[in-house]
């Protein structure tokens, strides 16, 4: 009985074309980029010199660390 059911579905549900399939995804491609909102010209400064303070502090806090393991381990052995 459920090969029935099997076979039946997929009778109903016609087979769509590689062409037809690349088709669609471009149509849906193009309808998402019409979604896409750009930052401004200040975002993208105000948002890259976030990163760039935040990658100084994380390098300076690496280094202090790498500084004191340095010193504990030459006075450990």
């Amino acid at each position: 009985m459920s090969k029935d059911v099997a076979v039946k579905a997929k009778e109903a549900k016609p087979k769509v074309g590689f062409f037809k399939k690349t088709a669609r995804f471009f149509k849906d491609l193009k309808s998402e980029f019409k979604k896409i909102v750009w930052p401004t010209k200040q975002q993208v400064l105000h948002n890259t010199g976030v990163v760039l303070v935040f990658m100084l502090v994380t390098a300076i806090a690496i280094w202090i660390l790498d500084f004191l393991f340095i010193n504990l381990f030459k006075l450990m052995f």
